[in-house]
């Protein structure tokens, strides 16, 4: 399988998953700006959408979605705990945390990466983050993650986001969230989230 990936962006996320399941996925990185994948392929080609994440399958099949490929990866390894099974409520617990990063965090940063983007719509975006900071922030106050006591693949997708918070300096600072900070430097010491971050570092240093 391979895995195209952007430095810094929101495919840091499948990335995690895949060394936390002990996959063998390959990763390339993309150029967004002009699509084309670091070994020279048209990436519309791939992905007609022309976002990140993308994973090819070995069969040439191609996922999209950062939600629906982060499943996929931890159904490949059940062992792995990534993912509870299929039809538990357990299963549609970590969807329902998938579906909250994806709609109320990640859409809320959107707006803050557009130098266009009027400067009332970015404060009110960054109202939008630091509301749902909050939230979750007590959410963590019980547990280790955001299930419990296992991380999960809805974890790897908060904290790849959450990371974004350092690019906005003081509006964002996650010394306002101590609970969120604690998290993120917990998820932080992990030897899989180590070695994707330290991988993106690689990729993006190549150019």
């Amino acid at each position: 399988m391979k895995l195209y990936v952007s430095p810094g962006a929101c495919s840091l996320s499948p990335h995690i998953v895949s060394r936390e399941a002990g996959l063998n996925v390959q990763v390339e990185a993309v150029n967004l700006a002009t699509k084309k994948t670091k070994s020279g392929e048209d990436f519309k080609a791939i992905n007609p959408k022309g976002k990140v994440p993308t994973l090819r399958l070995d069969d040439g099949q191609v996922l999209t979605e950062g939600a629906a490929i982060v499943q996929y990866l931890a159904d490949l390894a059940p062992a792995s705990n990534l993912a509870p099974k299929a039809g538990t409520l357990d299963r549609v617990r970590v969807q329902e945390w998938l579906n909250y990063v994806g709609s109320e965090v990640h859409k809320a940063f959107s707006p803050l990466f557009y130098a266009a983007t009027p400067d009332q719509t970015k404060r009110t975006a960054i109202e939008n983050v630091s509301k749902a900071f909050d939230f979750l922030s007590t959410k963590l106050a019980d547990g280790p993650f955001l299930t419990g006591a296992t991380f999960t693949v809805a974890d790897a997708y908060l904290y790849t986001i959450v990371l974004w918070s350092k690019h906005f300096g003081a509006d964002l600072d996650l010394a306002k969230w101590p609970v969120l900070q604690a998290y993120v430097a917990r998820v932080s010491e992990r030897p899989a989230v180590r070695a994707a971050l330290e991988t993106e570092a690689e990729l993006k240093k190549a150019g």
